[in-house]
Formats: C-alpha cells, sequence, structure tokens
C-alpha cells in the first residue's frame, strides 16, 4: 500500500474537511444569544480537527504526528460534547444532532486508526537496531 503524498491524501483530514460544513450548518442553527458562545466554540473545535491533522502530517518524524492526531482526537471529543450539549438543552434538534454526531464517530474511528498505525510504525522503529556505518 502507497503512503499518501501529503496530509490532502488522509482519508482522516478528508472527513475532518468533511464534518466541517454540517456542524457551520448546525452552529449557524443555534439562536443568536448563543452566536458568541456555543456557535463559536463548536466552529473552532471542528475547524481545530482538520489543521491538527495537516500540521501533525507535515511535522518531522512520526512521534510529533502520534501529538497532533492526540490532539485533533481531543478537538474531535470536544464537538461530539458541544452538539450533546446543545441537544440537552434544546438548542437543536437530536435528529440533527445524531447525523453530525454519527460523522464524529466515522471521524473518531478514521483517525483511531491512523493513530494505532502511526504508534506501530514508532514502535518498529525503535525496536529496529540502528545500522552500522
Amino acid at each position: 500500500m502507497a503512503l499518501p503524498r501529503g496530509y490532502t491524501d488522509l482519508i482522516a483530514w478528508k472527513k475532518a474537511i468533511d464534518l466541517c460544513e454540517p456542524v457551520y450548518n448546525l452552529a449557524r442553527e443555534l439562536p443568536n444569544d448563543e452566536r458568541f458562545e456555543l456557535s463559536t466554540q463548536l466552529r473552532r473545535a471542528v475547524v481545530s480537527v482538520a489543521a491538527n491533522i495537516a500540521e501533525g502530517a507535515v511535522r518531522r518524524g512520526s512521534r510529533e504526528f502520534a501529538r497532533f492526531l492526540g490532539i485533533a482526537l481531543g478537538s474531535l471529543a470536544e464537538v461530539d460534547t458541544l452538539v450533546a450539549i446543545a441537544t440537552r438543552v434544546s438548542l437543536v434538534p437530536a435528529s440533527r444532532a445524531d447525523a453530525v454526531r454519527a460523522q464524529v464517530a466515522e471521524e473518531r474511528r478514521i483517525l483511531c486508526g491512523l493513530s494505532e498505525t502511526i504508534h506501530r510504525r514508532i514502535r518498529s522503529q525503535a525496536s529496529t537496531p540502528p545500522s552500522a556505518t
């Protein structure tokens, strides 16, 4: 299997970008008094998912990439939590929130898989003896 040429080839990044649209749409539907609170926090968190995947992918080394994937997972958990709160306090209909949360769950699975792959690579590099030069 060929490795992606850049972060834009990563399925995790593509799905994170796809997640932005429904989250932004949901944020737009929040009441005006939430415009500078929950809405802003929701939009920042969803952007952070894709941004951290991209930033980690271009950093030097697997350990840094793994760290940024962890940050992306944290931002994804924040999106999920904020959508759950918006639903719980009746700011968005459960059906709309459920659709967004399903996309969040899919992105979580993809990110966890990518993270596990990167961690395997790190373990493999750590167990490979340095070559004699």
